[in-house]
């Protein structure tokens, strides 16, 4: 009886040790000086005072802007690759930063990230003409969803890339010795973030995503009550899907996101 409550004693407390440091294993920002972000078509914006992301504009007229909510991992300034590919589309780019990643200040968490991405969405609104569309990655798919649920008369279309349907399939999957749904404390359910969104959606899964698997992407989209369009990168996985994919892709991409028909 001594030996089973020591073990009981024990398992108690590392469960209560992952509940409380959790975030560690959730969140992985990375922490940059604002100088290593910029440069290569890429400015801070709104202004490096008040930093919130970097922007790259387009050679000639915007078609419109597109905000980007980058994967869990790293900082905005990791994801170039975005504005290097929209861009030369014709569209704005906005790569949103989040609280506590890069030189901002702050801490990530579910609701500082969604309240930060909802004030986001309302400076690009305010500060440019035309459609927003709103792309989210991995995590930041999470956060787009959440934050144009809640601010749909700000975005024109959802475009999002490798997602989930809650973060708590995703955790038992990588954590099934683990009581994740008693706990997480930042679930990113994104399906009952979107289950009055009636503006277009994208969805995109990479087929060989071991981190995110494409079924969670699909369940989704199953989810989804509006205008929807599944897309598969297949022979991709989490993190390799940008370099299987091309301007031609992108243009489909973006044109699922705002609910054109397809070409």
């Amino acid at each position: 009886m001594t030996t089973l409550l020591l073990i009981a004693v024990a398992a108690l407390l590392f469960l209560a040790a992952v509940y409380r440091w959790q975030d560690r294993l959730l969140y992985f920002p990375q922490r940059a000086p604002l100088e290593q972000l910029t440069g290569n078509g890429l400015q801070p914006w709104p202004s490096a005072q008040d930093f919130r992301g970097l922007l790259a504009q387009p050679a000639g007229a915007a078609r419109g802007t597109v905000v980007v909510f980058h994967g869990n991992a790293g900082h905005a300034g990791h994801r170039a690759f975005y504005a290097h590919a929209l861009a030369p589309l014709g569209w704005r780019v906005v790569l949103a930063e989040y609280p506590g990643y890069g030189p901002r200040g702050g801490a990530p968490g579910e609701a500082a990230l969604m309240a930060d991405a909802q004030q986001t969405l309302a400076l690009v609104r305010h500060a440019w003409p035309g459609p927003v569309l709103v792309l989210g990655e991995s995590l930041g798919a999470a956060v787009a969803a959440g934050a144009a649920a809640l601010s749909a008369d700000l975005v024109s279309g959802l475009l999002l890339v490798t997602p989930w349907d809650r973060l708590s399939h995703v955790a038992a999957i990588h954590y099934p010795w683990l009581p994740v749904r008693l706990l997480l404390r930042d679930d990113y359910n994104s399906v009952a973030h979107l289950a009055h969104f009636a503006r277009p959606v994208a969805v995109v899964v990479a087929q060989q995503d071991s981190i995110v698997p494409a079924r969670l992407g699909q369940a989704l989209h199953a989810a989804l009550v509006g205008p929807k369009q599944l897309l598969a990168i297949e022979d991709s996985g989490h993190n390799d899907w940008p370099d299987r994919v091309d301007a031609r892709w992108w243009r489909t991409a973006v044109g699922a996101a705002l609910g054109e028909p397809e070409p």
